[in-house]
């Protein structure tokens, strides 16, 4: 195969696992429906966003910061999402 002709790797983003106290707090909350409802990049961006904090505050409130938007159904990742409730 000539540099041309060979395929590029396609990247992907690495699927982020739902820890135990996350899936918690979405069932505590009421708020699991309105998790699974949002298309699978927001899920997974959500997860990724809370793991990376460094600090046990900043998942917190991350994760915080998550369960109110899911209970508003109008934003994601602080920014307007317009396929929440109306």
């Amino acid at each position: 195969m000539t540099m041309a002709t060979a395929k590029r790797p396609t990247l992907k983003r690495a699927v982020n696992p739902m820890p135990a106290n996350v899936r918690a707090a979405l069932v505590q909350r009421g708020l699991m429906d309105a998790y699974k409802a949002r298309p699978p990049y927001q899920q997974n961006d959500y997860l990724g966003w809370i793991a990376r904090a460094k600090l046990e505050p900043t998942r917190q409130k991350r994760l915080d910061q998550m369960l109110d938007e899911l209970a508003g159904g109008t934003k994601y990742m602080n920014m307007a999402w317009s396929g929440g409730r109306k």
